[in-house]
Order: structure tokens, then C-alpha cells, then sequence
């Protein structure tokens, strides 16, 4: 079972497929512009060591707070979007299901021991859910394709919309090619009952095992029910937000990624204070900070990325919410911020 969580590399026709793409050179994906995924002084043994030795302040020692909604009641127009803590959240609208990157095994790695959720953070189950038409997987790392919580998730979904060469991972766990659509940036599709995704840019890299930047990630654009929403997955800041949001803004609401920063990886995700510049940059009317509140993947205090969020959300007079665990967002109506993270340690 370990070595079926890894997944399987492209291979055969469908490595020919990916060879075929602009975006891949030199046997690998490259970003869009230079993109380092370590500072040069930092070496992987460095980081490796710290790992081993996390501050205690990067999990909450409280149970970490959520509210029960049930997933299958809902027929509104209205996008309402339901968080389960760091980057998973269900889109739904007109009848229509859209999960993104579901992690509910209760870890983010290849084994069961490590990078745990937070007490209280993995209270939702696969067997909760409705159908799924479209489940969306922005790239191939462990807190967003989730090996378990996928092979829960193939009785119950209709179509898998992913990046080019992520595929590969869902063959080899027995999932139908012709179930699988796979973007490459800047590739759109519309889909019979209306809706639309277009794959975008972003900052960051790919890989379960030992190799990287053999499967694409990227930012996808969703309109549906009449809104457009922002996909941010995993990025680094850079100019492709304004591109973004100068192509295809203005947003109802953008969910970006605010947590697992560090001085190390500077360009592969974003700190806090660029999470709402790059709202800014996308032109989006309510910014939604993701990536953080369930796993520890960096060293920062827990609760460190809302913090800092909010607080230049502030000065820069941006809209934010924050809900907890399973409450829910509906665009044009109910957008939750309590600060419901004071007072945990």
C-alpha cells in the first residue's frame, strides 16, 4: 500500500503527451519564470534535521473548532464554499459539486505517522458527501492529492479535472482515463451544464517521491452559477497574479494559499503579507486564506498565517473570511470572520 501511495511517474503515450508541452523541458516542468525551490545556502540536509525538531508552537495543543453542516442539503444559486481545513473545500452551486483537493485520511504524507492533522481538524468523511461532478486536483503533492481519501472518493465521482501528468497517479490507482481531464496552463474548458475551468500559472513544483517536476501544478479560474472564483492551489508570489487578474478578474473570491512559508523556500509560498497583495493583484472582491489550519508543514506558529493575514488585510482595506472548519461561505450573502482561533494554544 505504501509504495501504490506514491503513485506512478508519466510513462509510454502519456509521457509522449507531456513532451509535447511548451511547459516542459529538459525532462521536467519548469515555472514560468526563475523560481528557486531552496535558498542557494540552505542545504536539504539543513531542513531535513529541522523537521525533526519543529518548535511545539506549529500544532495547537486545543482541539481545533469546526461546525457540522450537512453537505448533501444544499440547492441555492448561490456558491457556497464549506473549508475542512488547509487546502480542501467543496464548491457548491445549482446542484453542482465541486471538491478541490480533498485530504481526509487524517495526514499528509506517505506514511501514517507524519505531518498528523490537527486534533479536531479532520472531522469530515468521505461518506458525508454528495455525489462529486467534478473533483479538482490542483497537483500531486500529499496535502492535496490524497491517496486514500481518492480511492474513498471513485464510486462517487462523476469526472476528475487535474493537472497535465497527475493521471498518471490515478491510472496506476485504477481510476478510468476517460474519466480524467488534465490542463496544462492556460488551457480551458466548458464544460455541458455551463460551467468553465481554465488552468493558470502558478509558482511552486511537484513530485511524490524523489524526482520533481514530472506532473504539472497549476491555478485554475472556475465560473460557475454565474461568479468566478480563483483556484489559487500552491504558489509563490510573482507577477502572475496580476496577469491573473488582469486576464480574467475581476473575482468574487479567491482562495489563496497563507501558511507553510518560511526564509528557505521564499518563492514557493507565499508569506502572509503577500497573500493579500496577491488578492489585490487578482482584483477580487473577497480574499479566502487557505493552506493553513489543519497540517504543519513550515515552522511558524499555527495560527501565525491568519494573524498576519488580518492584520494587513487591515491596513490594506481588503475583505476577508475566515470561517472555521465546515462553516459556510455563500458568495453575496454570508461571509464568516470571527477570530475563532484566539485564545487555542
Amino acid at each position: 500500500m505504501l509504495f501504490r501511495n506514491f503513485g506512478k511517474k508519466p510513462f509510454g503515450d502519456h509521457l509522449d503527451k507531456i513532451k509535447a508541452s511548451p511547459f516542459y523541458k529538459f525532462g521536467a516542468f519548469e515555472n514560468r519564470f526563475p523560481t528557486q525551490m531552496m535558498r542557494e545556502d540552505v542545504s536539504m540536509f539543513k531542513v531535513s534535521m529541522s523537521f525533526f525538531n519543529k518548535p511545539k508552537n506549529v500544532s495547537p495543543v486545543s482541539m481545533i473548532p469546526s461546525v457540522k453542516t450537512d453537505l448533501r442539503d444544499y440547492s441555492g444559486l448561490e456558491p457556497r464554499i464549506i473549508w475542512f481545513g488547509h487546502s480542501s473545500y467543496l464548491i457548491q452551486a445549482g446542484g453542482k459539486n465541486i471538491l478541490v483537493d480533498p485530504v481526509f485520511s487524517g495526514f499528509a504524507s506517505p506514511f501514517s505517522f507524519s505531518v498528523r492533522a490537527f486534533k479536531g481538524s479532520n472531522v469530515y468523511h468521505v461518506d458525508e458527501f454528495p455525489d462529486i461532478d467534478i473533483l479538482l486536483l490542483t497537483h500531486d503533492h500529499y496535502d492535496h492529492l490524497d491517496y486514500q481519501t481518492v480511492l474513498k472518493l471513485k464510486s462517487k465521482t462523476k469526472h476528475i479535472c487535474t493537472s497535465l501528468g497527475v493521471g498518471s497517479h490515478l491510472m496506476h490507482w485504477g481510476f478510468d482515463e476517460e474519466n480524467i481531464t488534465e490542463f496544462e496552463w492556460e488551457q480551458h474548458l466548458t464544460f455541458d451544464d455551463g460551467i468553465e475551468l481554465t488552468a493558470e500559472t502558478a509558482r511552486h513544483f511537484s513530485g511524490r517521491g524523489f524526482t520533481r517536476a514530472k506532473t504539472m501544478w497549476a491555478s485554475y479560474v472556475l465560473n460557475v452559477a454565474g461568479h468566478k472564483l480563483y483556484i489559487g492551489a500552491d504558489s509563490g508570489y510573482g507577477e502572475h497574479f496580476k496577469q491573473i487578474g488582469e486576464k480574467h478578474g475581476p473575482f468574487d473570491i479567491v482562495m489563496l494559499e497563507a501558511g507553510q512559508y518560511n526564509d528557505w523556500w521564499p518563492q514557493i509560498h507565499m508569506r502572509p503579507e503577500e497573500t493579500v497583495q496577491a488578492s489585490i493583484d487578482l482584483n477580487a472582491k473577497v480574499l479566502f486564506p487557505v493552506h493553513w489550519g489543519k497540517f504543519a508543514l513550515a515552522f511558524h506558529p499555527w495560527n501565525e498565517p491568519i494573524e498576519r493575514v488580518v492584520k494587513k488585510a487591515q491596513e490594506l482595506n481588503v475583505k476577508i473570511t475566515s470561517p472555521m472548519i465546515g462553516e459556510p461561505v455563500v458568495l453575496g450573502g454570508n461571509y464568516p470572520h470571527t477570530a475563532w482561533w484566539k485564545g487555542l494554544k
